[in-house]
């Protein structure tokens, strides 16, 4: 069973080539959306909060403030309508999923940008 699971995910689910990033970047996804027969690119562009899973099941967050309400958005790492991700800016944090961005608003919602 576990080797008819392990070739479903190597040979159905279709790998894209997406940049290299994590908790605290700022990115911006670029996916498609279907209104009837019509398709168009919509992007979504704010501060990856958190990323989770493996392999054909892995997902990340990404927060934006919309106006003074904060919007969170989870994608699938293997989402057909994903197009590209630009990666905008490297955050500097010390925790893997920074739920306490949440709260912080004004200056104290700014992350550092990573030294390279």
């Amino acid at each position: 069973m576990a080797d008819l699971m392990k070739f479903v995910k190597d040979e159905l689910v279709t790998k894209k080539d997406f940049p290299v990033f994590g908790a605290g970047d700022t990115i911006t996804v670029y996916y498609e959306i279907k209104e009837g027969e019509k398709t168009r690119t919509q992007f979504f562009k704010g501060v990856v909060i958190q990323r989770r899973g493996s392999g054909t099941t892995e997902t990340f967050t990404i927060r934006k403030m919309s106006g003074s309400v904060g919007v969170e958005r989870i994608f699938p790492v293997n989402l057909p309508a994903l197009q590209k991700i630009e990666i905008n800016k490297k955050g500097a944090v010390r925790r893997a999923r920074i739920f306490y961005f949440r709260e912080l608003t004004g200056k104290k919602a700014k992350i550092k940008d990573k030294r390279r």
